[in-house]
């Protein structure tokens, strides 16, 4: 809570049994109009939980919103750095273990090798010009959110992330990568399985099938958006974490 912007969190919780939701709230007092608790019944999938935050972002007016994970393996003082990328230059920041100056630490080799297969693959597949597409640490701006139709978001897995800036890239946002180390999770266990895997490898092939036979970009733009010749936007920020 110490950065140079006004960044707001927002927690989702889907009954997590650890206590993350009495824990937020505990700290309402400390940090007054700063921190948002918003609590789902059962475990709904990472994507409908992103989407839930995306949404409540939209209706609160917030003008940049951001995706992160609430295990510090995202460093949050690399918010900036996406902040200034997106208001400067793109509709989609994405923090890149990829790029020139991305690296990742202490995380198993059986991770690194189904993390770069993983971004290769999609590469190949769809070719979006992205080299961290599976990338969880994202700035979006208010625009490409407002313009995807979120309710047309298929997958709600890991996949999740890849058609979100499958998306955006369709839609004719630009898209730019920064720089990131991403430091693997000290406490708690990975939630990959052979199913998100699954998703994951199902899922590219899809996005691809559609973008060539189905119109992808019309089955996802939100036609309110386009259809609109005027949008008001606030210069508010938020980071959604997902515990």
């Amino acid at each position: 809570m110490t950065l140079n912007q006004d960044f707001h969190v927002l927690i989702i919780d889907d009954g997590s049994p650890d206590g993350t939701a009495s824990i937020v709230r505990s700290l309402f007092n400390t940090y007054p109009g700063k921190l948002f608790l918003e609590e789902r019944q059962g475990k709904l999938g990472l994507g409908t939980a992103y989407i839930h935050g995306f949404r409540w972002a939209i209706e609160k007016e917030y003008r940049f919103v951001f995706e992160m994970d609430a295990d510090f393996s995202h460093d949050p003082k690399d918010l900036q750095r996406l902040y200034i990328a997106c208001k400067n230059t793109a509709g989609v920041a994405i923090g890149s273990r990829y790029v020139k100056g991305g690296n990742f630490e202490n995380w198993p080799a059986d991770r690194i090798l189904l993390s770069k297969g993983g971004s290769l693959y999609t590469r190949l597949i769809t070719w979006m010009p992205v080299k961290d597409p599976t990338a969880g640490f994202v700035c979006y701006s208010r625009e490409v959110l407002e313009a995807i139709n979120l309710s047309a978001i298929e997958f709600s897995g890991y996949a999740f992330q890849i058609e979100m800036k499958y998306a955006a890239w369709k839609l004719g946002f630009k898209i730019v990568e920064v720089p990131i180390t991403f430091r693997d999770r000290k406490l708690g266990d990975s939630k990959m399985n052979k199913g998100i895997v699954k998703e994951g490898i199902i899922g590219v092939l899809r996005l691809r099938w559609h973008s060539l036979f189905k119109n992808y970009r019309n089955k996802v733009q939100n036609t309110d958006y386009f259809n609109s010749s005027s949008a008001s936007f606030s210069s508010k920020a938020v980071a959604l974490e997902r515990e």
